[in-house]
């Protein structure tokens, strides 16, 4: 196929036909999709390889992302009723050196403390009934986690 631009006629296009002996419009067709076949394998193996593996995660990962995210919640609503003096970030922070997660670990854990800390930090301005209660069913639930991921999963 040839291209051809004029500024005076705009574009043209024209096509030259293979004659059909030496294997012709059927030989170009093999030959585009043995091409287009080493161009998919190329590119599957380029991606495939390029990307990192991820690690498997533990049993008890789901249980220390909620475990996580409810240390964020306590993180906010503690001070705001005055209910303690537990420094729950700092107490998160020992948790993620004691687990050893790998990079993508400690990113959800940590991600999922701070998501737990924005969603009392949107509703919650000052201490109510409701914010008392949210922090006594928080602190159940945290102990009960916590348990759960000691008795079946430490070593």
């Amino acid at each position: 196929m040839k291209l051809t631009v004029s500024p005076n006629l705009g574009a043209t296009c024209s096509v030259r036909h293979l004659p059909l002996d030496g294997g012709g419009w059927v030989g170009v067709w093999a030959r585009s999709r043995s091409i287009l076949a080493c161009w998919c394998l190329s590119a599957f193996l380029a991606f495939s390889l390029a990307s990192p593996a991820h690690a498997i995660d533990p049993l008890y990962q789901r249980q220390m992302e909620r475990l996580s995210e409810i240390m964020g919640s306590l993180y906010f609503l503690q001070p705001l009723c005055n209910a303690g003096s537990e420094d729950w970030r700092a107490q998160m922070a020992e948790l993620i050196a004691l687990d050893e997660p790998d990079e993508d670990r400690r990113q959800r854990l940590a991600g999922a403390f701070n998501g737990g800390y924005t969603a009392f930090s949107r509703f919650h301005k000052q201490c109510t009934p409701a914010s008392r209660t949210a922090l006594a069913r928080l602190m159940d639930e945290a102990q009960k986690l916590a348990r759960e991921i000691h008795t079946r999963f430490a070593e």
